[in-house]
């Protein structure tokens, strides 16, 4: 498989979310989508990144698929080392606490997710990696 310009997608996704309230066209048209801003786990650097998610109560349910390729995004590794991060939802920022779904708990989130986005079910199959699923809390 070959790797997606991750870089240039989430520029480009990122600037239409920003100029359309939250609202991407295009592959993402009609997915709920996030802006996760997470500080670089080796670089220090702030990094945007559009996530499609899922609900789960007051929890937002995102997964760290990169596409089914053999990696984690880097995303997965900047909540790892600083799980305290913001997320914008539409035209709202919100301050949320990052952790990673375990045993039981993450496969009903996967399962969730998938069911609303079929495609996740697909990058679970073309990889040998059980892809994370992280929960944000937002924080009180």
């Amino acid at each position: 498989m070959t790797q997606p310009d991750f870089n240039e997608i989430n520029r480009r996704v990122t600037a239409e979310f920003h100029a359309n309230a939250g609202r991407v066209r295009g592959p993402f048209e009609g997915t709920d989508i996030l802006i996760l801003t997470t500080t670089g786990a080796k670089s220090g650097q702030t990094r945007w990144n559009p996530l499609a998610y899922t609900r789960d109560a007051d929890r937002y349910i995102i997964v760290a698929s990169k596409a089914g390729l053999p990696s984690h995004p880097d995303w997965y590794y900047n909540l790892l080392r600083y799980p305290s991060v913001s997320i914008e939802v539409g035209t709202e920022n919100v301050m949320v606490e990052a952790s990673v779904a375990m045993g039981a708990e993450r496969d009903r989130l996967f399962a969730q997710h998938a069911e609303q986005m079929p495609r996740f079910r697909e990058y679970e199959r073309s990889t040998t990696r059980t892809i994370p699923v992280v929960i944000l809390t937002p924080k009180a």
